[in-house]
Order: structure tokens, then sequence, then C-alpha cells
């Protein structure tokens, strides 16, 4: 029998969106405060503060040189900061390596490089075991798990530039999987993918947030940003708005983030409708 929450048994706090309000004791997920990039003296990101303080699955969105890529590239440590400070839970980025799983633009990586699709997600147990230490059994068989769940412990053994880009990205997902990180940042992984592999990344994403875990996306379709994400950042060099998806994504800081760009702006009403239909 259901009871209603008394004096002595009240409500767990709940935010507007609806979900359970983050715990004051907890330290906040990623908290980047006054972050500023430049390159060749010129700011690509300006005065970025922006705080998660719990699990989701959060969607970086913003028009062609906003600065997306480099905001998790500044927040790994991979680019210089002019300014500001980056925490993840509560702790220095850098301090917190082994907890960040990265997958980056697929058109950043050594293709023709010789290794095998279970070595290039064997490296990611190299965080764990360290440099002198070599990935045995265990690590083998729990790389082989992480092929098995992006489809791709078929060729484990196949060389990587052999690949399509759909299983290309996988494998690099499987290597994110492989650190048993609490938070994963990924760059455009859905690039130059066919469907399929879109819908598959998507499902994975979904089981990693289940499982409590950070998820940070670089997404340029407007059209699957209120299917895909919980939370949305807009980014247009500085930080134009951040929050949950249904109060966030709005035609309003759409406007904000993307000028007077029509055609997109069209596509996001279109989603905007759409997930005003499915409230």
């Amino acid at each position: 029998m259901r009871t209603s929450p008394t004096l002595e048994h009240p409500a767990a706090p709940v935010d507007l969106d609806g979900r359970p309000a983050p715990d004051p004791g907890v330290p906040p997920v990623l908290d980047v405060h006054d972050v500023t990039v430049a390159y060749h003296r010129k700011p690509v990101l300006w005065d970025v503060d922006l705080t998660i303080d719990r699990p989701c699955l959060a969607g970086i969105v913003g028009p062609n040189g906003a600065g997306k890529s480099t905001l998790i590239k500044a927040i790994l440590g991979l680019v210089p900061m002019a300014s500001g400070s980056v925490r993840i839970l509560g702790e220095p980025s850098k301090s917190q390596r082994r907890l960040i799983g990265y997958v980056p633009q697929r058109e950043s990586v050594d293709w023709d490089f010789p290794v095998t699709v279970l070595d290039v997600v064997l490296m990611g147990s190299y965080g764990r075991l360290g440099w002198f230490r070599r990935p045995g059994r265990a690590e083998r068989a729990w790389s082989l798990e992480c092929l098995e769940r992006v489809g791709m412990a078929h060729l484990a053994d196949r060389q990587i530039g052999q690949l399509s880009g759909g299983q290309q990205q996988r494998t690099f997902l499987a290597r994110a999987l492989a650190q048993r990180a609490e938070v994963y940042f990924m760059d455009e992984p859905m690039a130059g993918v066919d469907a399929a592999t879109e819908s598959a990344i998507f499902r994975l994403l979904r089981d990693l947030r289940s499982d409590g875990k950070t998820v940070f996306v670089v997404h340029h379709d407007l059209r699957t940003v209120p299917e895909y994400f919980d939370h949305v950042i807009l980014l247009n060099m500085r930080l134009i708005a951040q929050g949950p998806t249904a109060s966030t994504f709005t035609p309003e800081n759409l406007r904000k983030a993307y000028g007077g760009r029509l055609a997109i702006l069209e596509a996001a009403g279109e989603a905007v409708k759409a997930l005003e239909r499915s409230q």
C-alpha cells in the first residue's frame, strides 16, 4: 500500500524539471569557471561559466566556430586556457583523468597506424594500469566485452584502417567504455555514420546515463536534440544558455546562439515543436 508523504517522511525535493534535486553534499560533476581560450591572441571561448550538478546526457550545441570542440579540449587540458579553472567531481580535471573518457573527432585520428581494433580498445585500460604494466587476461576480456557492447567483437583482429567510418567510431566508443570512466566527452561521434550506427551509439549513451554516468556530446543536428539529450549547452563563443532540454532548447535561445540563420532555425523550430508535442 502506498502512503502519501508526511511530516515524518517528507517527499524528496525535486527541481522544476521534476527530477530529484542535487544533494548539496555532493560536488558538481563539472564546474567550469571563467574559462577563456584564445588562438593566436584571438578568443574562441570567452568567460565561460558552466556547472553540471548531477549525471545527465548533455548535448553541446552551437554554430560552426562556436568553440564547442575547444570547450571539450580546454576541460580535458588538451589546449591551454588564457584564464579560468575546471573541476570534475570536485577536483581539478588533471587529477581526475582516470575518471574521464574521451572520444575525439574521427578526422583527428591516424587511421593508418598499424594496430588492431582490440589494440585500440585495450588502450583504454592503460590509465588504470599505468604505462609500465601490460594489459593482461582480465583487461583483454573486458575489452572484448566493450567491443561486444558496440557490435564490434567480430572485428577485434582487424586493422583500424580497414574499417568503415561507423566502425571506426564504434571502436573509439568501446575504448572509452574500457576506461570505466564516470564522465565522458564525445566530439561529434555521429559525424559521417549511418542511421543504424547513430541509433546504436545513442542507445549506448542512454545506457551510460542510466548507470549514473555523465556524457557530454558535441552535436550538430538540431532536429534530434530533443530526442537524444536531457540537458543542452548552447554555445557561441560565450555560454548562451544551459539546462534541461525542455526549458532550454527554445526558439529564443536558439536565435541568440545562431543569429538569423534561417534554414538552421527552421530545422530547430520543427524540433522544438516536436518537443512541445511530446510533453
